[in-house]
């Protein structure tokens, strides 16, 4: 269990970002409701925008409930007394990283390795 680190602010911190996406929930569902395809309703444009629409709220909705996973899974960190550990070389991370994002399972040093593998 890391001492150096303030768990009561990331807790708050993880939990306002877990009630603002929570929140978004309905409004990100309402834009991924099928798109009609009367066309004496609809005309193609407005269809086309409709259903670009559609495809920007569902990938919303994607990265939302990613974003809740790992919000998760930072809590049950927390609860094992795993938090502020990286999940790759177990060095502590950054208190500046955890601060920007309260969910980081990586330091710095092992999220830029993974990057640039992947180039």
């Amino acid at each position: 269990m890391r001492e150096d680190i303030d768990l009561e602010y990331f807790k708050a911190r993880l939990t306002e970002r877990r009630e603002a996406l929570l929140s978004g929930r309905d409004a990100r569902r309402d834009g991924a409701e099928p798109v009609e395809l009367d066309q004496a309703r609809v005309g193609r444009i407005s269809r086309m925008d409709a259903m670009q629409q559609q495809a920007m709220s569902l990938e919303t909705t994607r990265r939302a409930d990613l974003e809740l996973q790992r919000i998760a899974v930072a809590f049950g960190r927390i609860d094992s007394g795993d938090y502020g550990y990286c999940l790759k070389c177990e060095e502590t991370i950054a208190e500046g990283r955890l601060r920007a994002d309260p969910a980081a399972t990586v330091c710095i040093d092992c999220a830029n390795k993974s990057s640039s593998e992947k180039r």
